[in-house]
């Protein structure tokens, strides 16, 4: 055994030692020695798919627009934005609820929960029958989808090995863009109406939703608990069988795997629960320097990314007479640029590191804002310039709004890294994230470019300090594991 309670040297460790108890493990030396394998790739596409459902969502929702806004739903642009802003709110919600319960009960049983509110909410959105219903039903979405952020990001963090975890984080969250595209290619098929009604194509569009879900829900069966997180809350044996399994799978490969470095023991006091005011005690007392730049962090992109995307179909409509079944076309290069950012520039925030990375990419995303919002106020482009024009934005601020999960979930101590993954993304989006879609939705209708141009202004601004705030205070936490990063409150 190499995770045991003290004292209890060649006995059988029961499942579960008492509170209180001290385990002496090398856990996490264990897990960060690893080479990145098949098991870790299995883990990203199994686990990470919950952001390519997100953006899967979030790009139904915006390239359907035009279909909600006939007979019978007959929405108008504030009810567009309404509806965005309940998934948002359904979101943080979510994160909150479910982000507390991941810490207390595991990330297991909260990533199979939260799927399935997701998927049953999203095929619900296919049957609604007015603006209230439709609202409800992306409240519900939205809330399953703020808990597998929570769950799946902490998941994610504690099983991969340190020296990747940069762009392993930033890759699986800029996966959000291949559902994106997968959104446009669905909403280009189902509202053209020589093929389907359109009065049930954008119905069809979230059954398709909700049964990728049900596919996902079978996949992640495999997917153990995290180690971390059972020898913290006492399961030291059951931590034991599960690293030793994920080491099998290499020594059976033929991979000799080196020994942990035994410096990087831990001795942990075992709890079942962290204690709120233990909580808000590290967010605001011992990790505050954190909490700043996380909050900077995710107002910022919330806000950034938001705003503009689930705008931009009425963007298109209403500035470029693009008819609504053709958004989806408009919406493919957009995707693919928020994705190659991730995909490309995700290794320099494991090499030149976080800091660097942070502030550069914010800043040239604000500074690129403020150039293509110029663009656009001048009307110099046309919808597929202007479309370029947001491809290079994008490509640089999708990797910032990825940065942003990845400081937040790996800057707290394990016990509160889901809660605080949740605080974070609840007051992210819902100072940001909420009030960018009911702004720019309300900017829009009003038909001035000029107008728009000053909610775009806005975003650059928060991107601007955000880039500021992450060169001077972030953390250098590259190459270094989530205990040195930030050590345990069970440490003893």
């Amino acid at each position: 055994m190499t995770s045991r309670a003290e004292g209890q040297a060649g006995a059988a460790a029961p499942e579960r030692v008492a509170t209180g108890t001290i385990v002496d493990t090398d856990i996490a030396a264990r897990l960060d020695r690893l080479p990145f394998g098949r098991f870790h790739t299995l883990v990203i596409v199994a686990l990470g798919i919950t952001w390519v459902l997100d953006g899967l969502e979030v790009t139904l929702a915006g390239a359907l627009v035009g279909a909600l806004r006939k007979a019978p739903m007959s929405f108008t642009e504030f009810d567009v934005g309404l509806a965005a802003s309940s998934y948002l709110v359904g979101a943080v919600v979510g994160a909150v609820g479910f982000g507390w319960l991941t810490d207390r009960i595991g990330r297991k049983k909260l990533f199979f929960i939260t799927l399935a509110l997701y998927l049953v909410a999203t095929a619900a959105t296919g049957l609604s029958w007015n603006i209230w219903s439709f609202c409800l039903f992306r409240f519900l979405t939205g809330a399953g989808i703020g808990g597998e952020y929570t769950a799946i990001n902490s998941t994610i963090q504690e099983l991969i090995p340190a020296r990747v975890r940069g762009w392993t984080d930033l890759v699986i969250n800029g996966s959000f863009w291949i559902g994106a595209a997968l959104g446009s290619f669905l909403s280009i098929a189902l509202l053209r109406p020589e093929w389907i009604d359109p009065a049930y194509g954008w119905r069809i569009a979230f059954f398709v939703g909700g049964g990728i879900g049900l596919v996902i829900l079978l996949l992640r069966t495999w997917i153990p608990e995290s180690p971390r997180w059972l020898v913290t809350h006492g399961y030291a044996a059951e931590a034991d069988r599960v690293v030793t399994g994920i080491e099998k799978r290499f020594t059976d490969d033929g991979i000799t795997l080196p020994p942990p470095d035994a410096s990087r023991r831990l001795k942990l006091k075992v709890r079942s629960h962290t204690p709120l005011s233990e909580v808000a005690n590290a967010l605001f007392v011992t990790n505050r320097r954190q909490t700043m730049v996380g909050l900077a962090l995710m107002i910022a992109q919330a806000f950034f990314y938001n705003a503009l995307f689930f705008t931009y179909a009425l963007v298109l409509e209403r500035f470029y007479n693009v008819p609504g079944g053709d958004v989806g076309w408009y919406l493919l290069p957009f995707a693919l640029g928020s994705f190659l950012g991730p995909l490309l520039l995700g290794r320099l925030f494991d090499t030149v590191g976080r800091r660097p990375m942070i502030a550069f990419t914010y800043g040239i995303s604000a500074v690129l804002l403020v150039v293509v919002g110029l663009v656009f106020r001048a009307d110099m482009l046309g919808p597929w310039g202007q479309t370029a024009a947001w491809m290079a934005v994008f490509f640089f601020a999708s990797a910032a709004a990825s940065s942003a999960y990845l400081t937040v979930a790996e800057t707290f101590p394990l016990e509160i890294r889901a809660l605080a993954i949740a605080a974070f993304y609840a007051l992210g989006t819902g100072i940001g994230g909420v009030s960018g879609p009911l702004l720019f939705g309300a900017l829009v209708e009003t038909g001035s470019r000029d107008l728009v141009l000053v909610g775009y202004f806005i975003g650059a601004a928060l991107m601007a300090v955000a880039a500021i705030v992450g060169w001077i205070w972030g953390t250098a936490a590259e190459g270094k594991s989530l205990e040195d990063v930030s050590k345990p409150l069970a440490s003893a």
